[in-house]
């Protein structure tokens, strides 16, 4: 029950802010208690996964708040895709199993929480690319490139995440597989969703790529984060599936 508290807190921190920080904290606390009530890192299947990629959500937002003239709308965006995620993991089925010896590494512990604090800053990206496109058709130019600006250092700090997981990922497959690669789908995906957000930092530095084109990118890569975790998680079978 209390894993489902988050998501009413995120739905009244909709309206009010305070709530928002109320949700963050409540929820960290179950992630803690969760932990440590299985002696591991709470991080294995849908209802651990879903629960962290809205709690790195919602914190990842908080330094964003304040810097964008929408910032209650933005508030707004991210409280409610935190509660579809919390919703989403509280109601699915819980893996208290003890993890199988190939998960039982530090890699592993670090490549899947790198991976889902990028995936959580590649969420903010997409939310402010939608409010750069919000303010393009109002017309609040003075305000587009500070949007931008916050979208490009999102994605920035995200990929550095992700690129850091995806080494510790290749460590961690080594030690338990003897190889760094197995051409499974998680893998094929991961590889793609890393090369968009490349293709993103390259682009982003070419004049006619600028404004509208980049920030557009920003969110298509968030589609390729929501199909690599979720869609090749439950449509086909890979090294990531236990």
């Amino acid at each position: 029950m209390i894993a489902l508290l988050p998501s009413l807190l995120f739905l009244i921190g909709i309206k009010f802010r305070t709530f928002f920080i109320v949700a963050i904290v409540v929820q960290g606390t179950y992630i803690v208690s969760r932990g440590l009530y299985l002696d591991r890192l709470p991080l294995v299947g849908l209802h651990d996964t879903l629960i962290f990629l809205s709690f790195s959500t919602a914190v990842f937002a908080l330094p964003f708040v304040n810097r964008i003239r929408e910032s209650g709308l933005f508030l707004k965006t991210i409280s409610a895709i935190a509660m579809l995620f919390n919703l989403a993991g509280a109601l699915a089925h819980r893996t208290n199993a003890p993890l199988p010896p190939v998960l039982r590494t530090f890699w592993f512990e670090l490549h899947v929480v790198l991976s889902f604090l990028s995936y959580g800053l590649f969420g903010i990206a997409a939310v402010l690319g939608l409010i750069y496109f919000k303010q393009l058709r109002e017309k609040a130019l003075a305000n587009e490139t500070t949007v931008e600006s916050l979208q490009y250092r999102a994605i920035l700090i995200g990929y550095l995440f992700f690129s850091l997981s995806m080494i510790f990922g290749g460590i961690w497959a080594y030690l338990a597989w003897g190889t760094y690669w197995l051409w499974t789908p998680k893998e094929l995906w991961t590889t793609l969703l890393w090369l968009t957000y490349t293709l993103y930092l390259h682009l982003r530095f070419r004049p006619w790529w600028r404004g509208w084109r980049i920030v557009s990118v920003g969110i298509a890569g968030y589609a390729v984060v929501l199909f690599t975790y979720l869609g090749v998680g439950l449509l086909m079978k890979s090294s990531h599936s236990f």
